[in-house]
């Protein structure tokens, strides 16, 4: 389905515009659905001129459909031709950096010069999936980082264990890389190796610009980045009119109350959740996290985007939308894209 709109003369954003997809399985919808809508999005987002789109991993969420990111990531570039399709990240702790080598040098070479790795150090679940994926411990990121590097670049020292370990397929290298940020801690190294850096002001109360401050002081140019680029990802439900939006925004308000509380579940409908009768604790949970809900109509949100990519300093944004409606959540999206000029692409 094309969301087509009135067109108004608006003057394009400063920064480009991408988004995040974690694959929601909205209440009343089946898995399979899920996955077919991830490349209904990826179609979508193409057409409306969205630089890229990034899968997160995530495990032991029954709402979310996203634990397999490269596998998203090839159905999303075989299904659309111009934007950049990368993970957002693959969590490197719960995987050998040679499988993550030899699958995203697959997809390099499957789809040239249109895939992003995402690199993020938290486990994408919590213990009880952690212990299952046998995930490494935080301290072991680092170690993790530099043995994927050290395949790509084939720079094992000649006594090393692994040096022996040809990654395949060959004739590739690894696509442009990114690390994941959430509080600063990584901006620093994400400079220094001459990756891109990505701040996760959707669920970070932490300021993104002292963390892009330290990321461009500390960068060191690389082939992929001859410059820092910083992308500023935001959590954000457009519609209409400010009133439907925030109605549409229950569902996501209400999901994520009870999922910090322990309850596990589908994405709910708006008038159900609206209906839900919450714990202090929840409502606890929802007044926490709703300073980081950016919710309202178009031109609201160009507003507020835009005020929060210019204080922050990002080059990019990046938007994830939790909206029970796929053609709702399809629609914000286009919203958001016309309101803050940027062109179609087709």
């Amino acid at each position: 389905m094309k969301f087509l709109f009135p067109k108004a003369i608006v003057m394009p954003a400063p920064f480009a515009l991408s988004l995040q997809d974690l694959a929601p399985i909205a209440q009343g919808s089946s898995t399979p659905e899920a996955l077919a809508e991830t490349v209904l999005l990826a179609q979508e987002a193409d057409r409306l001129g969205y630089e890229r789109l990034w899968y997160a991993e995530h495990h032991g969420m029954p709402s979310i459909a996203s634990s397999v990111p490269e596998i998203l990531i090839g159905s999303a570039a075989a299904a659309t031709r111009d934007i950049r399709i990368g993970s957002g990240g693959v969590m490197l702790l719960n995987h050998a950096p040679l499988r993550i080598a030899e699958a995203y040098r697959t997809l390099a070479a499957l789809h040239p010069g249109r895939i992003d790795l995402g690199i993020g150090r938290a486990p994408g679940g919590d213990g009880y999936a952690m212990r299952a994926l046998r995930s490494g411990g935080g301290e072991e990121f680092s170690a993790y980082l530099a043995e994927l590097m050290a395949f790509d670049e084939a720079s094992f020292p000649p006594d090393h264990p692994y040096a022996r370990v040809p990654v395949s397929p060959g004739g590739v290298s690894l696509p442009p890389k990114w690390l994941l940020g959430s509080s600063g801690a990584s901006a620093q190294a994400a400079g220094q190796l001459g990756f891109g850096y990505a701040f996760a002001a959707h669920f970070s109360h932490t300021p993104a610009a002292p963390a892009f401050a330290a990321y461009r002081q500390a960068f060191q140019p690389s082939a992929d980045f001859p410059e820092p680029k910083t992308i500023l990802c935001l959590s954000a439900i457009c519609a209409p009119s400010e009133e439907e939006a925030k109605y549409l925004a229950t569902s996501q308000a209400v999901s994520w109350a009870l999922f910090v509380t322990g309850e596990q579940r589908h994405l709910m409908p708006p008038d159900e959740a609206a209906a839900r009768v919450l714990s202090p604790q929840q409502q606890q949970v929802i007044e926490h996290q709703s300073s980081l809900w950016l919710v309202g109509s178009p031109e609201q949100m160009a507003e507020t985007i835009s005020e929060k990519a210019k204080a922050a300093g990002a080059d990019e944004v990046m938007i994830t939308t939790t909206i029970h409606s796929y053609a709702l959540r399809r629609r914000s999206f286009a919203l958001l894209a016309d309101a803050l000029g940027i062109p179609p692409r087709h």
